[in-house]
């Protein structure tokens, strides 16, 4: 009995300290998020730059952090700029096809047995716009000051690189400590890094399959949901299902017969099918070694408290809390519980060793 005390005390500290944890991450999350995001850029960055170090022959060592981060901004930039374009153009269309959405409503709901709504242009007239004004503007405010607070951070988080050295030298005395402290920052980093170059390919693969659908069957703004699909891609699990589903929804409103909608959802939804069930796991093999429940577990957590950017981290923070977790005696085992071998810090590969499998039961003679 006494033994039993100290475990189901422990067990309740930890309880307890990980719902104020996520209470505290959750009230902070307006300082927190963007600092979030910064930090994941500059990962992006940094290995952005390392690869044209070292990738590129004859490419100047100092010239590489400069080009990346311009090269990102620059990216960024003109995605943000097409994705606001092209969404007004999107909504003007919807427009114009008033009158065929409320052809397809009635029809749906002629098959479910139900009233049809009202036409658009009596919803829109009933809309009473000005209600909704200040929340919309105050949302496109605060998505503006969170960008510039996401480009501060990251300013000084490059600037302050070349002061990571003394501050580790200064909080880890001895070599074995700062060895240590080396290896799970490496691990982190290599972690994330190779989550971004696994999504990125597959989003690319997902996106461009989508788009040739999309040319073919003459569907407007192809390259604008294209695009979509792919930025879907980063949320984990669900991203590139519902991003590959939006398409044939518009297709029912754009083309007068439905063959185009059922031809994209069967394309779009095997493209999908395949990169995510053969694809995606070639490429994966064990180098996130997270549990898939996990992984769904995180995306549902963070989303709860950061919202979208937080669906967007949730991979790269639970790898991140597996590694550090890992570090300590008393994490160590929640570690193992997250991974998905059991091997959260790759022991046996760092001894040369393959990662350990499960034993094979061998028949009985």
């Amino acid at each position: 009995m006494a033994a039993i005390v100290p475990v189901t005390s422990r067990s309740s500290l930890i309880i307890i300290a990980a719902v104020a944890v996520g209470f505290t991450l959750y009230f902070l999350r307006d300082i927190l998020t963007p600092l979030a995001l910064a930090v994941f850029l500059a990962v992006m960055i940094d290995g952005f730059a390392r690869i044209l170090g070292e990738r590129i022959p004859g490419f100047p060592a100092r010239a590489a952090l400069p080009v990346a981060v311009v090269a990102s901004i620059l990216i960024f930039g003109l995605t943000t700029w097409f994705v606001a374009e092209n969404a007004a153009t999107f909504v003007n269309q919807l427009i114009h096809y008033g009158p065929r959405i409320d052809g397809r409503i009635a029809q749906v709901a002629d098959l479910l047995g139900i009233a049809a709504p009202p036409p658009m242009r009596e919803l829109i007239t009933r809309f009473n716009a000005t209600r909704y004004i200040g929340p919309v503007a105050a949302g496109f405010q605060n998505f503006a000051s969170d960008a510039v607070f996401v480009l501060i951070y990251l300013g000084f988080i490059i600037a302050s690189r070349r002061g990571f050295k003394q501050k580790a030298r200064a909080l880890f005395v001895t070599d074995a400590e700062r060895q240590d402290a080396i290896k799970a920052f490496d691990r982190i980093r290599s972690g994330v890094e190779r989550y971004l170059w696994i999504q990125t390919v597959t989003g690319v693969i997902i996106a461009f399959g989508s788009w040739i659908a999309m040319v073919a069957v003459g569907l407007d703004s192809a390259l604008f949901w294209a695009l979509l699909i792919f930025l879907a891609s980063y949320i984990p699990v669900v991203g590139g299902v519902i991003g590959v589903a939006l398409p044939p929804v518009f297709a029912l409103v754009q083309f007068e017969t439905w063959w185009q909608a059922i031809v994209l959802l069967s394309v779009l939804q095997t493209v999908q099918f395949v990169v995510a069930n053969v694809i995606l796991p070639r490429m994966q093999g064990d180098s996130l070694n997270m549990d898939p429940v996990v992984v769904l577990l995180a995306l549902a957590f963070w989303s709860l408290v950061w919202g979208l950017p937080g669906a967007f981290l949730s991979t790269p923070l639970a790898v991140m809390t597996m590694i550090i977790l890992a570090q300590f005696e008393g994490g160590r085992k929640i570690a193992i519980l997250l991974s998905a071998d059991g091997d959260p810090l790759g022991a046996d590969e760092a001894k040369g060793r393959p990662r350990r499998k499960k034993p094979v039961a061998k028949p009985s003679s």
